[in-house]
């Protein structure tokens, strides 16, 4: 089956609303676009023929197929997410499109120097004769999640129109804000009403996931002390230079650009400082719970030294849980990933079973009773202006759609 115009189109229309997250806002979603986009969704889910179509006060948009299927089947969940990471612009993208990848380097924008390079990226080698899709090199292309978007759209097209391929319920749904860890914060697992999911969300062809960091969140304000520096002695304590120090006084092994595959780490995102009070903001991550406390543990012996450094600021360290490893989840249901080893096995794919360095959806949402590992959506260097995604990879992750429901309708 060839998807690809369709997902090309689709991945267009998506990804020129501009659903940039905001950590700051206190509304869900956390920005008007997402809300843009998520009517623009669920009218297309009419349109389309699913039923059930809903956009709720918090940006949630939902949907139901009926099942085809004979008999008792599990009901199924296949969730994306509407917003784009915050770290890089989402308005005005323009979706470029580069047919039949030859190897090389691929130019974003010469004039301003974005160039995808099999040696910055070597996974776009796998990727030879396939076309892929960049934004123009001032935005990030929106592909995390936009493509997930595509992906179970122009699925539940396909089994509308053909109501012959036997499968169970399906549920659908597209949630807000996910790339600031809130993306199911009002989300009724209930009322879905999903036996178990799966979210389509980033990765290369193949690629699926039932691990997901332990995750936390990290911050220490700093309360310094303002003097005349020309009378500073003993008597200036530097809320700045603290906050500096406490940043600098953390290993270099273990931040996100020194470690891989299940390496845990701590990585600072934002400095606000002046002399008189300093916050710093960060996050940690690991797969293994004792190992993620202990990092936590290392970080607050690193405070309470400066605390004896500088006697005269206050630093209080704070940790806040964001989500846990799913992995702990999915071992008690196999079921749930041996259905998708085979629907990927059976779109002629080796399926790669690997942690998310990151979270989904589905972390949450393990824990909340639905079991949801994460499925690729053929794409990479999510957050930035060097994104791509392959429409080869996503017409497979389609495919792999359309291959879950019938193995559970079995």
């Amino acid at each position: 089956m060839d998807f690809k115009k369709a997902l090309y189109k689709r991945l267009k229309k998506y990804a020129r609303v501009d659903t940039k997250s905001d950590e700051a806002a206190h509304t869900c979603p956390s920005s008007k676009g997402q809300l843009v986009l998520g009517r623009m969704l669920a009218a297309e889910l009419e349109t389309i023929g699913v039923k059930k179509v809903k956009l709720d006060k918090y940006g949630y948009v939902t949907g139901t197929i009926a099942a085809t299927a004979k008999g008792k089947t599990s009901v199924i969940g296949f969730l994306a997410h509407m917003d784009t990471s915050p770290e890089a612009s989402g308005k005005n993208v323009k979706p470029r499109l580069h047919k039949n990848y030859a190897g090389g380097n691929i130019y974003i924008s010469k004039r301003m120097g974005v160039v995808l390079t099999p040696g910055g990226c070597p996974e776009l080698l796998e990727c030879k004769g396939q076309d892929i899709v960049t934004a123009s090199g001032d935005t990030l292309l929106g592909a995390d999640d936009k493509a997930g978007l595509a992906i179970i759209m122009t699925a539940a097209e396909h089994l509308v129109r053909h109501p012959e391929i036997k499968h169970g319920a399906i549920k659908i749904a597209f949630t807000p804000d996910e790339e600031v860890g809130q993306g199911v914060k009002y989300f009724n697992v209930k009322k879905f009403g999903a036996d178990i999911a799966y979210t389509f969300d980033g990765d290369m062809a193949g690629t699926i996931e039932e691990e997901t960091f332990n995750a936390d969140g990290v911050k220490i304000h700093i309360k310094g002390k303002s003097v005349h520096p020309g009378t500073a002695k003993d008597a200036l304590a530097n809320a700045a230079r603290i906050a500096a120090d406490i940043v600098a006084s953390w290993p270099e092994n273990r931040l996100p650009e020194t470690t891989e595959k299940r390496d845990g780490f701590v990585m600072f995102t934002d400095i606000k400082a002046e002399i008189e009070k300093a916050e710093i903001t960060g996050i940690a991550r690991e797969h293994d719970l004792g190992k993620l406390k202990k990092l936590e543990k290392h970080l607050e012996a690193i405070v309470a030294e400066k605390r004896v450094k500088y006697p005269l600021a206050e630093i209080k360290l704070e940790f806040r849980e964001q989500y846990r490893n799913m992995g702990v989840v999915l071992a008690k249901r196999p079921e749930v990933m041996a259905n998708l080893i085979a629907a990927v096995k059976k779109a002629e794919l080796v399926p790669r079973i690997k942690p998310v360095r990151g979270g989904t959806d589905g972390a949450r949402l393990s824990f909340l009773g639905l079991p949801t590992p994460n499925v690729f959506t053929g794409g990479y260097n999510y957050h930035g202006r060097y994104e791509w995604a392959s429409l080869d990879g996503m017409n497979k992750s389609a495919e792999v759609l359309l291959n879950l429901v019938q193995e559970w309708a079995k």
